[in-house]
């Protein structure tokens, strides 16, 4: 991609961990008559998005059975436990050579909307930058974009320090891009943040924000 072209965005989707402390998977946690999973599929199929891959590990047979009917492609980490790059890894050998770049997602983080996924692919087009982070309050949050020229370092980042070690390395090039919606920081692992970020969700729903 040169210039001002338009992008071709991948989403990867990792729904692939054991969601230990929730004590239920958290994609197939309820949200709006749907699941996290199936919320944020919808949002990311509204979005520019050209393509959505998501991997399963624990449970996979589980997670399978609540997908949506436009299912988008899926596939299983059987390594799994070994962290969220292994993930990312698995999805990045599933892409092809089409993607310009790639849109990290995360199923335990299911509030980000369409037009914030188009800001973030907008951001990305205009500036070239490598890596775009929603911020919130100064909280960098999810989804993030990377461009395809980082890839081959996904791949190889220390599989204990997943994707955050290839943001470090490339610091002075990342885009920050603020926005007011709180949902990017979302942090949903046990039943008490799930029971407070779904009261947020009803109350922004409520005032006609989401």
């Amino acid at each position: 991609m040169v210039g001002s072209m338009t992008a071709v965005v991948a989403a990867i989707v990792l729904a692939a961990g054991e969601s230990s402390r929730m004590g239920q998977p958290k994609p197939l946690l309820p949200l709006d008559g749907e699941t996290f999973l199936g919320h944020l599929l919808a949002e990311i199929r509204s979005s520019r998005v050209d393509q959505t891959i998501v991997v399963v590990g624990h449970r996979p047979d589980v997670i399978l059975s609540a997908m949506p009917e436009i299912a988008p492609l899926v596939v299983v980490n059987h390594n799994y436990a070994l962290g969220q790059l292994s993930s990312l890894r698995v999805g990045l050998d599933t892409l092809g050579e089409r993607a310009d770049a790639i849109l990290l997602s995360l199923a335990d983080h299911p509030f980000a909307s369409h037009t914030l996924i188009d800001t973030i692919i907008d951001a990305h087009e205009r500036s070239q930058s490598p890596i775009v982070i929603p911020v919130h309050q100064g909280r960098r949050g999810h989804p993030t974009l990377f461009a395809r020229s980082l890839f081959p370092e996904l791949r190889s980042a220390p599989l204990d320090q997943g994707a955050r070690v290839v943001v470090h390395a490339h610091a002075a090039d990342v885009l920050e891009l603020p926005t007011d919606d709180a949902g990017v920081v979302a942090d949903v692992d046990t039943p008490e943040q799930y029971a407070q970020w779904l009261a947020w969700h009803r109350a922004r729903r409520g005032a006609g924000n989401g």
